[in-house]
């Protein structure tokens, strides 16, 4: 089982580099992503997973009820993706719901920071994917996490993929950086271990990275943005159907290993 997902917020990374950017130019960039994506899902009859934040939904419901018109799970990503406060985990699931009239089940914190497992109990969530469970300098130490599924005050737990033994995370990054040859392999090494993956990618990564300098993005970050990033997109999915592996939504898998259970 493929569960590929995107983390839908507005385009705020420069602003880790020392770059102010505005929300209207942040959503331009993202909505553009966004529609790439959504157009390389259609054309290939694959369904995924958005997580949005509040921001992109209430400035782009245009684009939400496209993603939702063409059978992808919607689900939560905080509220403003640069600024969080203790109340998103309630807020995110709010605004969504009103947006798109129906309701969230999932939640995914921006930049997969922690997040109150109380909180996400209390909202009602029935999933939280909120860990990379890999040691990436700067960002995540979580060496001890587990690597699968597992519950925890009654919601799933669904970590991102790092391959068996010394968790090489296969997240939007190493896609981007990774010889493609070599990062199908990690991918088909970690469904024989699990059964499963679980990967996360951004609309802005489908925005040409490199035409904008002024971004002062670093080179691994800008490295096969844009069409090539698409391109790379393409080919990891086509290589998965290939291999007869089903792609569902997070809370299609917590149905199926619930009724398992």
């Amino acid at each position: 089982m493929i569960l590929l997902s995107f983390d839908t917020e507005e385009f705020d990374v420069p602003k880790e580099h020392g770059v102010d950017i505005s929300l209207e130019e942040g959503m331009k960039i993202s909505i553009e992503g966004t529609e790439r994506i959504l157009d390389c899902l259609k054309a290939n009859d694959v369904r995924a997973t958005f997580f949005c934040t509040g921001n992109f939904a209430q400035n782009a419901p245009h684009i939400m009820r496209r993603i939702m018109d063409e059978g992808h799970e919607v689900a939560c990503h905080g509220v403003d993706h640069s600024v969080y406060q203790a109340d998103d985990v309630y807020r995110s699931k709010e605004i969504l719901e009103e947006v798109c009239g129906r309701t969230m089940y999932g939640y995914r914190q921006p930049r997969m920071f922690d997040v109150s497992d109380n909180d996400i109990a209390k909202a009602g969530y029935t999933y939280n994917t909120s860990l990379n469970p890999a040691f990436i300098p700067g960002r995540y130490m979580h060496l001890n996490a587990p690597r699968t599924f597992f519950m925890k005050q009654g919601v799933m737990q669904i970590p991102a993929s790092v391959t068996p033994w010394i968790r090489f995370p296969l997240f939007w990054l190493s896609l981007h950086n990774l010889p493609q040859w070599l990062y199908h392999a990690m991918v088909r090494r970690v469904l024989n271990h699990d059964g499963y993956f679980v990967t996360y990618f951004h609309p802005w990564e489908f925005y040409e990275l490199n035409t904008r300098p002024d971004f002062r993005l670093p080179f691994i970050i800008r490295n096969n943005s844009g069409m090539a990033m698409t391109v790379r997109l393409v080919k990891l999915i086509k290589m998965l159907k290939k291999a007869g592996y089903p792609f569902i939504t997070y809370q299609e898998f917590v149905t199926i290993k619930t009724a398992q259970s």
